[in-house]
């Protein structure tokens, strides 16, 4: 199985009582689910974690460009103002999707601009969790390509 970082930003982990109008009903532990069965149906290893600290975040991102993991990203406030997320970011050595359970660009003006999209190979928002399911299908579909070009950026060393 392929391994895969799902990583979240600060606040994620009140999903289901935080204004449940803009970002739904469903729990982080929810979130959790999708994107495990999702990578289980893409033969994937799916790890996902939370973090409110930004230097824990970009830890993570750390790591993951040592591992040359790919990596499923909802910064969260992050997004847009984290130039330090934005430099570990741009030395990732495998695919980057960005993800948003919202649709920024309908929300407020200052959520408009993101300092991490310019080094995200795509971004997907507005789609509530299914979010999360289109980047892993996303990421699944990068790796096949690259395998097939012999360029193995994803890690093939995870456990079940």
């Amino acid at each position: 199985m392929k391994q895969v970082l799902v990583l979240n930003g600060p606040n994620l982990a009140q999903l289901g009582s935080r204004e449940p109008d803009v970002y739904g009903s469903q729990t982080f532990d929810d979130l959790v689910e999708i994107c495990r069965l999702t990578g289980r149906k893409l033969d994937l290893y799916v790890e996902v974690r939370q973090t409110n600290d930004e230097a824990e975040l970009i830890s993570w991102v750390h790591e993951a460009a040592s591992a040359r993991l790919p990596v499923v990203l909802n910064p969260a406030a992050f997004t847009h103002y984290s130039y330090a997320l934005r430099d570990a970011l741009a030395m990732r050595s495998a695919p980057l999707i960005e993800v948003h359970l919202s649709n920024p660009a309908t929300r407020e003006q200052f959520r408009h601009t993101s300092v991490v999209s310019g080094v995200a190979d795509g971004t997907i928002a507005g789609f509530g969790l299914m979010s999360y399911q289109l980047a892993l299908q996303a990421i699944a579909e990068l790796a096949a390509v690259e395998e097939a070009a012999g360029e193995d950026t994803v890690s093939d060393g995870a456990s079940p």
